[in-house]
């Protein structure tokens, strides 16, 4: 027999022996102790990219589609929904209309934002070296007025939406054709960046979420061909703005993850998705929309709180400027009217044919457009213009140009109201530091007061502390995660030094407070034009390397600002009154406007689904079985920025 038999037939008589002593302790009832069950180490789970949607609501436009696409799909963020009741009065969102516009200043206002953007004009040589010779209104009212329409065609081929079937809701295009006569309130779910939560009908947060769930659902069933049955196997990046309402995005993320059913979200900022989306490490990211514009640096992935910035007016503000010019100047259409969606649709292209930020073009011009309406004939309009075209566009650096009178034009970064959901949020971090603090500044006293001269050295002690408190509610300020439109304002170094000065500290804090409050409601209610807000949102950041980056790389996105010359344009004016230390500084300031040819109006979500792509973005996922156990902590947990 070989050593190897040996070997096996002594290892199987060892086996024999021990199932024998198992035998008998089981017949003694002896009990050996259970070892714990080893826990398998998770394993990464390979995403593909095809199964996971990015999401990009904005005011105007929804944008959504797969991560794996080249083009998202458009649509129009509307929904018209069937009265429940015959009789029911009709209600319709308002599209270029606005709070603030009919106010007994809104005209004077108007006029001298006009007076300020005529000065401008008249002030920049053109690129010959001459000045542009101003051209008055009148000249092209006298034309103006004296046009007739002629008819093209005997029927325009647009048709109402077939509204025979009575559907319950129409989405997109189709709610926007929607005939006034027909029973359908029109509800724009998004103003501003915001959910459009008000009084009127249709304006409660549940009935604003039931509409984009029905709006997205839509869209991602007829547009991407996903049945919503699907939906368990596709995860979801959704874009949201720096500034926003924690309250209302959280309702979003539980929409869709337990109402649509998604199997895991994403969430994050708007401005570090539009560097990913044009390949930028570091950017002043400008993103002009249709109705507001938001401002805030981004540093390799990091949006910087202080810097973040949110302007009440955008695209459809000029617009709105550009039709009352044209008023000015005899427009010939006399018919259109503000509260017609078709209207509104027309002066959305006619500004974007028009209107220009190029100070060479000068004089009067004639110009035609047509005009397409349902169970109409096409007609087609001629119309001679002049400076109206350069006027409405440079409303966004004279945004006194808009007439809006009584509204907040301007937004900063807000500390959260906190919620109920999570404890262990800022406010508790703030609290448990400020006990900390206290208890230190109690000892310390302590410790002067039992030595000689206690006194001097316990007064040292409590300006420390004092200085300490201060310190901390800047940092505290600083690093606080972003939060609803409600709280207290955290300010950049530009406001900060005025609201924490040393020899204020000891005022009582409801006293700091309301100064603090009082010089913040100041500031929100001027309107600062696009090229002040860029100076101030570079100017909060912390280091002169860090502003010269921004300086550096200025990116405007968004459809607001797609005007022939804008670029040149913007970088004149940043030039002009940027600090004259930075001009030295700055090797070279860039403004971009269209990174890798890119429509400027898609970088955002295109920095989404790059993010879908980047494998560091496994650990920021949060799954449906997550978000129903720990809810909204999980967004403090998981988002790449501070919540």
């Amino acid at each position: 027999m070989t050593q190897a038999e040996k070997e096996q037939d002594n290892g199987k008589e060892k086996e024999k022996e021990r199932d024998k002593e198992k035998e008998k302790e089981q017949q003694r009832g002896v009990k050996r102790p259970i070892a714990p069950p080893v826990i398998p180490d998770p394993l990464q789970e390979q995403i593909q990219s095809n199964f996971i949607v990015v999401i990009h609501p904005g005011s105007r436009t929804l944008r959504v589609g797969r991560a794996t696409d080249n083009l998202p799909v458009g649509v129009p963020h509307v929904i018209a929904r069937r009265h429940k009741q015959t009789g029911q009065p009709r209600y319709e969102d308002a599209w270029l209309l606005r709070d603030g516009l009919n106010k007994a200043e809104s005209n004077e206002q108007r006029q001298n934002g006009l007076k300020m953007v005529d000065q401008a004009i008249w002030s920049k040589k053109m690129s010959n070296g001459v000045r542009r010779t101003p051209v008055s209104a009148e000249q092209a009212r006298a034309y103006n007025c004296q046009i007739r329409p002629a008819v093209l065609e005997s029927s325009s081929r647009v048709k109402w939406s077939n509204t025979a079937h009575q559907p319950h809701h129409l989405v997109g295009e189709e709610a926007l054709l929607v005939n006034p006569l027909d029973c359908y309130n029109i509800h724009w779910p998004i103003v501003r960046g915001q959910l459009n939560v008000h009084a009127g009908a249709g304006g409660s947060l549940t009935a604003v979420l039931a509409d984009l769930e029905t709006i997205w659902s839509h869209v991602i069933q007829k547009q991407l061909e996903i049945p919503l049955k699907d939906l368990k196997y596709y995860r979801c990046i959704l874009l949201v703005p720096d500034i926003c309402n924690r309250q209302h995005i959280k309702e979003v993320v539980n929409m869709l993850l337990i109402n649509m059913g998604f199997s895991a979200i994403i969430v994050h900022q708007e401005s570090v998705c539009a560097t990913f989306g044009s390949g930028l490490s570091s950017a002043c990211v400008v993103d002009v929309g249709d109705q507001k514009s938001s401002l805030c640096c981004v540093e390799d992935g990091v949006s910087h709180r202080n810097s973040r910035l949110c302007l009440a007016y955008g695209g459809s503000d000029v617009t709105r400027t550009f039709f009352w010019l044209l008023q000015r100047a005899g427009f010939p259409y006399r018919d259109c009217q503000l509260s017609s969606r078709l209207n509104c649709q027309l002066l959305q292209h006619l500004k974007e044919t028009f209107c220009h930020l190029n100070q060479d073009i000068s004089g009067l011009k004639d110009h035609e457009f047509q005009i397409r309406l349902p169970e109409a004939p096409v007609l087609l309009y001629q119309v001679r213009l002049g400076d109206e075209k350069l006027q409405a566009p440079m409303g966004l650096f004279y945004p006194t140009t808009f007439g809006i009178v009584g509204q907040k034009m301007t937004s900063l970064q807000y500390r959260s109201q906190g919620d109920s959901e999570d404890p262990h949020d800022e406010h508790y971090l703030m609290a448990t530091h400020s006990k900390h603090d206290q208890s230190s500044k109690s000892a310390a006293d302590r410790k002067g007061m039992s030595r000689p001269g206690g006194g001097l050295d316990g007064e040292m002690s409590s300006q420390g502390g004092a200085g300490e408190l201060s310190d901390l509610n800047r940092s505290c300020g600083s690093g606080s995660g972003g939060g609803g439109m409600k709280g207290e304002t955290e300010f950049g170094p530009a406001q900060g030094e005025c609201l924490m000065g040393v020899g204020e500290v000891e005022e009582p804090l409801s006293a700091h407070l309301s100064r603090k409050t009082a010089i913040m409601s100041q500031f929100e209610s001027k309107a600062l034009g696009l090229d002040k807000a860029i100076l101030h949102s570079i100017d909060c950041c912390a280091s002169d390397e860090t502003k010269r980056k921004m300086y550096s790389s200025i990116l405007v996105v968004g459809g607001g600002l797609m005007f022939q010359g804008a670029q040149e344009f913007l970088l004149h004016r940043i030039i002009n009154k940027m600090p004259p230390s930075f001009r030295r500084l700055v090797d070279n300031l860039e403004v971009i406007t269209r990174p890798k040819d890119m429509d400027p109006r898609l970088i955002s979500w295109k920095g989404g689904a790059v993010l879908a792509c980047l494998d560091t973005t496994q650990e920021m996922w949060i799954h449906q079985r997550e978000w129903q156990r720990f809810g909204v902590r999980m967004l403090r947990e998981r988002a790449a920025f501070v919540w």
